[in-house]
């Protein structure tokens, strides 16, 4: 990675979720910042707010949360002009190819299925800042787009 800190933003309603993503980012020691919001109403709301100059590194969203999923939010994300550029990771329980197909037609950097166990997730976090960044945060070519542990 070549930025000194990576300011992140963690997009999901699941409390556990949040806290094992938090603890593996801390177990990793790496160069970042992570803020957290629970659903994709708090999610827009929070990237209104901020100017283009502050706008996180990576947004790691969820496509199952309440008042507004995740599709709602990549789509919103890559119509506003001040956002289209944010790169977005796909953080999902779910591994269906035609979500996957879709959100890698919306826009989105990469997809991410959640791990169920600690070490693959901090195994793909250090992945996906890794290859993000080497990459230039740009959508990779879609064989690529989906990040193993």
């Amino acid at each position: 990675m070549s930025k000194q800190n990576y300011n992140l933003l963690l997009a999901d309603d699941d409390e556990d979720d949040c806290a094992f993503f938090k603890e593996a980012l801390d177990e990793l020691s790496l160069p970042v910042s992570l803020t957290t919001v629970n659903d994709g109403v708090q999610l827009m709301d929070f990237l209104a707010t901020i100017s283009s100059g502050d706008l996180p590194d990576i947004l790691f969203l969820d496509l199952n949360m309440p008042r507004k999923n995740g599709h709602e939010c990549l789509t919103e994300i890559r119509e506003k002009e001040e956002l289209k550029n944010l790169p977005v990771i796909i953080f999902s329980t779910s591994l269906d190819n035609e979500i996957v197909d879709k959100m890698y037609e919306k826009g989105a950097t990469y997809y991410i299925r959640k791990p169920g166990e600690f070490a693959k997730l901090k195994k793909v976090i250090e992945n996906a800042l890794t290859i993000a960044s080497q990459n230039d945060f740009k959508q990779p070519i879609r064989e690529q787009f989906i990040l193993q542990p």
